[in-house]
């Protein structure tokens, strides 16, 4: 099994990129990882001010994945997620939903104990997901903290153990790489930071030629989601709905109205993250009314 060590990161996606290792298809591969403050945060002393917030959200790879070429969907089957004891949050004025309330900059350590993180005497289970994860674009470069496309930082809580992510793949080999994992993340990371922490991830990769989906797919259970970046959650629902919609009329042979009404039946919409730039939604739909292979183009 390739392991891809910590050391090896990136802060942006992009095609420039050197691939650090070449993996085949069907290989597990482990990825690990530091922490989205890159390991700057030593205890709760450590001054928030102090952060070089250019060396945040780093992401271990790329790797070059054999046989994956552009038009084609990478397949990313993720085995496990194992995280460290220890994970960091922070609230900082001016960043996440209310960063325009009054309050000091915080920074707190929670440990993880048997399962079941502890933040101040409440126990929470844990749930964890991989925040960013995605393949270079075409052209240019996309920071770790952006997403799109290609993926990226996504921050979607079902992106976790036993989950199989459906990425479109832009140029050779992929390029694929993956950090910021959390411990435990709610739905919208509410307060810009949600259980930061260091960890590894194993995954296996499989393909699909010649097809692509137009956003990143998710399965997990019984369901299978759209990932939509937008500059406002309004836009990123229009697009999520109009690929659903798009995806049910190829599906069952429906003309554009039927296909929005059954839309209004079986759809969730879902906010993964909204303290970005761009704001992140989710589409979700059973799998028993809609396949991945309806959303590939």
């Amino acid at each position: 099994m390739k392991r891809i060590p910590r050391t090896r990161t990136i802060y942006s996606f992009s095609p420039r990129h050197r691939p650090v290792e070449t993996v085949a298809l069907g290989e597990a591969v482990v990825f690990e990882t530091v922490d989205a403050l890159g390991g700057q945060v030593k205890d709760e002393g450590t001054p928030i001010d102090r952060i070089d917030w250019s060396r945040v959200n780093p992401a271990t790879g790329p790797v070059f994945v054999e046989n994956v070429r552009p038009g084609d969907t990478l397949v990313v089957k993720i085995r496990r997620i194992r995280v460290e004891p220890r994970s960091i949050i922070v609230a900082v004025p001016g960043y996440g939903v209310l960063g325009d309330a009054e309050f000091s900059p915080r920074l707190k350590i929670l440990r993880i104990v048997d399962g079941v993180m502890l933040f101040e005497g409440v126990e929470i289970p844990l749930k964890p997901m991989i925040g960013t994860v995605g393949v270079a674009p075409d052209e240019g470069e996309v920071a770790t903290g952006d997403l799109g496309r290609h993926g990226g930082n996504m921050d979607a809580a079902v992106v976790g153990e036993e989950a199989t992510l459906y990425l479109p793949v832009f140029v050779e080999g992929a390029l694929f790489a993956l950090g910021d994992l959390h411990a435990v993340q709610g739905d919208g990371e509410v307060c810009v930071a949600a259980a930061e922490v260091g960890g590894e991830v194993e995954v296996v990769f499989d393909v699909i030629h010649g097809r692509r989906p137009e956003w990143p797919v998710v399965e997990y259970g019984d369901r299978i989601a759209v990932l939509v970046a937008g500059e406002t959650l309004d836009s990123a629902a229009r697009e999520a709905t109009r690929v659903v919609v798009r995806g049910i009329m190829r599906r069952y042979c429906m003309d554009f109205a039927e296909a929005y009404m059954l839309a209004s039946l079986v759809l969730d919409l879902r906010i993964n993250q909204v303290v970005d730039p761009k704001k992140g939604i989710r589409a979700e739909v059973a799998k028993k009314f809609l396949d991945v292979h309806s959303l590939l183009g």
